[in-house]
Protein backbone atom coordinates (compact mmCIF):
# COMPACT_ATOMS: atom_id res chain seq x y z
CA UNK A 1 0.00 0.00 0.00
CA UNK A 2 1.25 3.40 -0.95
CA UNK A 3 0.13 6.88 -0.37
CA UNK A 4 1.44 9.90 -0.76
CA UNK A 5 5.17 8.98 -1.35
CA UNK A 6 4.80 6.58 2.11
CA UNK A 7 4.11 2.97 2.39
CA UNK A 8 2.08 0.83 4.39
CA UNK A 9 4.98 -0.68 7.24
CA UNK A 10 4.96 -2.93 10.77
CA UNK A 11 7.37 -1.84 12.76
CA UNK A 12 8.84 -4.68 14.82
CA UNK A 13 10.79 -4.89 17.55
CA UNK A 14 11.78 -8.47 18.70
CA UNK A 15 14.64 -9.45 21.32
CA UNK A 16 16.57 -6.11 21.12
CA UNK A 17 16.20 -6.04 17.38
CA UNK A 18 14.05 -2.94 15.83
CA UNK A 19 13.23 -3.42 11.79
CA UNK A 20 10.07 -3.50 9.41
CA UNK A 21 8.31 -5.99 7.17
CA UNK A 22 5.40 -5.26 4.79
CA UNK A 23 2.16 -6.54 6.14
CA UNK A 24 0.82 -10.06 5.11
CA UNK A 25 1.48 -13.64 6.33
CA UNK A 26 0.87 -17.21 5.59
CA UNK A 27 -1.58 -18.96 3.21
CA UNK A 28 -4.47 -21.16 4.51
CA UNK A 29 -5.57 -24.19 3.23
CA UNK A 30 -7.59 -23.36 0.27
CA UNK A 31 -6.36 -19.71 -0.33
CA UNK A 32 -4.70 -17.65 -3.15
CA UNK A 33 -1.72 -15.79 -2.24
CA UNK A 34 -4.02 -12.83 -3.29
CA UNK A 35 -6.93 -13.77 -1.17
CA UNK A 36 -3.91 -14.22 2.05
CA UNK A 37 -2.81 -11.50 1.36
CA UNK A 38 -6.25 -9.64 1.50
CA UNK A 39 -7.15 -11.22 5.14
CA UNK A 40 -3.89 -11.03 6.65
CA UNK A 41 -3.38 -7.07 5.92
CA UNK A 42 -6.94 -6.31 7.28
CA UNK A 43 -5.73 -8.26 10.58
CA UNK A 44 -2.28 -6.82 10.88
CA UNK A 45 -3.37 -2.99 9.80
CA UNK A 46 -7.44 -3.15 10.01
CA UNK A 47 -7.77 -2.34 6.19
CA UNK A 48 -9.51 -3.74 3.19
CA UNK A 49 -7.54 -3.76 -0.28
CA UNK A 50 -7.85 -4.57 -3.38
CA UNK A 51 -4.92 -5.54 -4.94
CA UNK A 52 -3.65 -3.90 -8.06
CA UNK A 53 -0.42 -6.26 -8.94
CA UNK A 54 2.27 -8.67 -7.91
CA UNK A 55 5.65 -6.87 -7.19
CA UNK A 56 7.68 -9.66 -7.00
CA UNK A 57 8.09 -12.81 -4.91
CA UNK A 58 10.79 -13.57 -3.01
CA UNK A 59 12.51 -16.81 -1.43
CA UNK A 60 12.53 -17.13 2.46
CA UNK A 61 11.08 -19.67 4.29
CA UNK A 62 9.35 -21.17 1.50
CA UNK A 63 7.75 -18.58 -1.67
CA UNK A 64 6.83 -14.66 -0.14
CA UNK A 65 4.07 -13.04 -2.24
CA UNK A 66 4.15 -9.61 -2.03
CA UNK A 67 1.52 -6.86 -3.90
CA UNK A 68 0.76 -3.70 -4.82
CA UNK A 69 -2.81 -2.52 -3.11
CA UNK A 70 -4.80 0.08 -2.32
CA UNK A 71 -7.00 0.66 0.63
CA UNK A 72 -10.76 0.55 -0.17
CA UNK A 73 -11.89 0.58 3.74
CA UNK A 74 -11.51 -0.06 7.57
CA UNK A 75 -9.05 2.05 9.18
CA UNK A 76 -5.28 2.00 9.25
CA UNK A 77 -3.60 0.66 12.35
CA UNK A 78 -6.54 -0.77 13.99
CA UNK A 79 -5.30 -5.02 13.25
CA UNK A 80 -7.02 -7.43 15.43
CA UNK A 81 -4.27 -10.07 14.63
CA UNK A 82 -2.95 -12.86 16.51
CA UNK A 83 0.18 -11.03 16.28
CA UNK A 84 -1.46 -8.41 18.75
CA UNK A 85 -2.13 -10.98 21.63
CA UNK A 86 0.14 -9.94 24.43
CA UNK A 87 1.16 -13.47 25.26
CA UNK A 88 2.52 -14.78 22.13
CA UNK A 89 6.42 -13.31 23.05
CA UNK A 90 6.60 -11.91 19.62
CA UNK A 91 7.82 -8.74 20.16
CA UNK A 92 6.04 -5.04 18.91
CA UNK A 93 4.21 -5.00 16.05
CA UNK A 94 3.36 -1.31 15.00
CA UNK A 95 1.72 -0.26 11.62
CA UNK A 96 2.89 2.71 10.31
CA UNK A 97 3.69 4.53 7.49
CA UNK A 98 7.18 5.24 6.23
CA UNK A 99 8.33 7.80 3.54
CA UNK A 100 9.51 5.89 0.72
CA UNK A 101 12.82 7.79 0.32
CA UNK A 102 13.16 6.38 3.88
CA UNK A 103 13.52 3.13 3.47
CA UNK A 104 16.66 1.73 2.31
CA UNK A 105 18.18 3.74 5.28
CA UNK A 106 16.14 1.54 7.85
CA UNK A 107 16.42 -1.95 8.04
CA UNK A 108 13.01 -2.90 6.31
CA UNK A 109 12.97 -6.52 5.13
CA UNK A 110 12.73 -7.31 2.56
CA UNK A 111 14.93 -5.26 0.67
CA UNK A 112 14.28 -6.78 -3.01
CA UNK A 113 10.45 -5.21 -2.73
CA UNK A 114 12.16 -2.17 -1.26
CA UNK A 115 13.93 -1.83 -4.90
CA UNK A 116 10.61 -2.59 -6.37
CA UNK A 117 8.47 -0.02 -4.42
CA UNK A 118 11.20 2.49 -4.90
CA UNK A 119 11.05 2.27 -8.66
CA UNK A 120 7.17 2.40 -8.49
CA UNK A 121 7.04 6.22 -7.21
Amino acid sequence: MIEEDKVAVIKRNRNGMEYYVFPGGGIEEGESPEQATIREVFEEVGVHIDIIRQLGTVQFNGTQYYFLARIVGGQFGTGQGEEFEENRNRGLYEPQWLPIAKLESLDVRPMEIVKRIQMEI
